[in-house]
């Protein structure tokens, strides 16, 4: 807006001129910044991605341990099958 004001005037100050779009410029660079990292984490929510606060990681590290417990008894299972027909 002060930058309009200024160029309205019949002579713009050249130096106030550049550091308002400076300043603008750098204002656009941050909201870019902070929507790009809104972006990125919204892609990782979406796709099932672990992100900064996101219980994924653990979630999936408690399913496999609990496949793999189950996997140790049905092989435990079969072994003693094995074993008492062996005795038998």
């Amino acid at each position: 807006g002060s930058v309009i004001l200024e160029l309205s005037k019949e002579k713009p100050q050249e130096r106030h001129l550049d550091r308002q779009a400076a300043q603008f410029g750098a204002a656009v660079a941050k909201v870019e910044a902070e929507l790009s990292a809104q972006i990125r984490y919204l892609t990782q929510v979406a796709t099932g991605q672990p992100h900064e606060g996101s219980s994924y990681a653990a979630r999936k590290s408690c399913q496999l341990a609990l496949n793999r417990l189950d996997y140790a008894r049905r092989r435990l299972a079969e072994l003693a099958r094995a074993c008492e027909l062996m005795l038998e």
